[in-house]
């Protein structure tokens, strides 16, 4: 098995968690949350000091998802 389809594995869908979302390892922590503190330039250290639970495999398992997602050909008019 890969790197990235071990750092995937860290992300997890439930219906009845989180209205489906992505989240991560069954935690009650969205992928969206994450990326958005990215965005937002939240250091990682930051974001693993306000979330004891993460791991930093766990953020860049967050960052492969968008960019699996963001992965659209373009279309040609």
């Amino acid at each position: 098995m890969n790197n990235k389809e071990e750092l995937l594995k860290r992300i997890t869908y439930n219906p009845l968690q989180c209205g489906g979302k992505p989240c991560i390892r069954g935690m009650r922590i969205r992928v969206s949350d994450i990326l958005e503190m990215l965005a937002l330039n939240v250091d990682y250290s930051e974001i693993l000091a306000d979330f004891p639970d993460l791991e930093l495999q766990d953020i860049q398992a967050c960052l492969l998802l968008a960019s699996q997602y963001t992965n659209i050909p373009r279309l040609i008019a």
